[in-house]
């Protein structure tokens, strides 16, 4: 289970310690990247306990597990297949967060200090708030942009506006862009926005050139906006076949058949803790949550009713778990259940002696 408990976090609070903690945490990623990984085979009656436990979840609909680059579990729960497309929801915020690490590798955008007003260009509203022109790529990409949310309470209204990016730029600030995380699918929804506007193309079209191709993997349309910007940070839809393959090619440094998909040092800057989550008290990078399970660094990415990709570096590890993307959800309950059998993943293919990993 995971070790970071349930801290209450209070709205007002700045975090002081998260620059220390990147620190001390950047050169464990740098480890991490750099070292082998010495996982062991998961064994025939782990791997089928864990399966039949994953299938007994409420809301499970697949469970895939990758293990030194081999797949050992792929199966499918309640009538669905993992070569099915499933929406991920708010899982594509790390997809966004590669695509944002692509468009840096190839000099589209400049560098995450970059204020994401130079590369909206007109679509940013006249007479807004100042402080909006100090946003950066990265102050989104980390939730800290400063500004009202547009997800929970807000987010109907937000995706009934006649202008997404319009309506997400106006609201109020409730904190200082850099501060607090705010969790916003509208911080997502502006990349989309800024790479459309960067690059001439579609976030789909960018996708499927600097993702979907390389990794052998469809990436079918989604949502788009009513302006056409197709949707940043939910409603994407991949197989559970492709997410792993994503996964995968993170947790190979950002290769796939030698191939470079992402430039390792993005995925560094990823894995970086910039702020932690106010619903569960984990730290969060670029896109993807950071905890530690079963004593092992884990990388993260959560989409709600329970869409989850982990990365375990520590054990070759990649871990797909798609699930009903329809409310009800029980939120970070579900999430505590998928990983306790990640926890459990990560123990049977524990080498005896082998030390834990930073």
């Amino acid at each position: 289970m995971r070790q970071t408990g349930r801290m209450p976090i209070l709205p007002s609070f700045r975090f002081p310690t998260v620059a220390a903690r990147s620190r001390g945490r950047r050169f464990a990623v740098v480890l991490l990247l750099a070292s082998p990984a010495l996982a062991a085979p998961l064994p025939e009656a782990a791997r089928d306990s864990i399966a039949e436990q994953a299938g007994t979840l409420p809301r499970s609909h697949s469970l895939l597990v990758a293990v030194d680059g081999d797949t050992v579990i792929d199966e499918g729960f309640r009538g669905h297949e993992t070569n099915e497309t499933a929406n991920i929801k708010s899982l594509s915020k790390t997809l966004i967060s590669a695509l944002v690490g692509a468009a840096i590798d190839r000099g589209v955008i400049e560098s995450v200090d970059q204020p994401v007003v130079e590369l909206l260009g007109d679509r940013v509203p006249a007479d807004i708030d100042p402080r909006v022109s100090d946003i950066t790529v990265g102050n989104l990409l980390s939730m800290q942009a400063g500004l009202e949310r547009t997800s929970g309470g807000n987010y109907g209204a937000w995706v009934a506006s006649s202008n997404w990016v319009a309506d997400a730029l106006e609201r109020p600030f409730v904190a200082e862009p850099g501060g607090r995380m705010l969790y916003s699918t509208g911080n997502s929804h502006l990349l989309s926005a800024a790479l459309t506007e960067a690059t001439g193309r579609s976030t789909l079209a960018l996708t499927r050139d600097w993702l979907g191709d390389p990794l052998g993997i469809a990436i079918p349309p989604w949502t788009r906006d009513p302006q056409g910007i197709y949707f940043g940070g939910n409603e994407m839809g991949l197989t559970p076949q492709a997410l792993l393959r994503f996964g995968e090619m993170i947790r190979q440094h950002g290769t796939r058949d030698d191939r470079t998909v992402l430039s390792a040092d993005w995925i560094e800057r990823s894995w970086q803790p910039r702020t932690r989550s106010f619903f569960n008290g984990d730290d969060y990078g670029y896109g993807w949550f950071i905890t530690r399970i079963a004593g092992q660094p884990v990388y993260y990415g959560w989409g709600y009713g329970g869409q989850l990709l982990y990365v375990v570096p520590s054990r070759a590890m990649t871990v797909v778990m798609t699930s009903d993307p329809t409310p009800p959800s029980s939120g970070s309950d579900y999430l505590d259940n998928v990983e306790a059998l990640v926890a459990e993943l990560i123990e049977a293919t524990n080498r005896p002696h082998q030390e834990s990993s930073p």
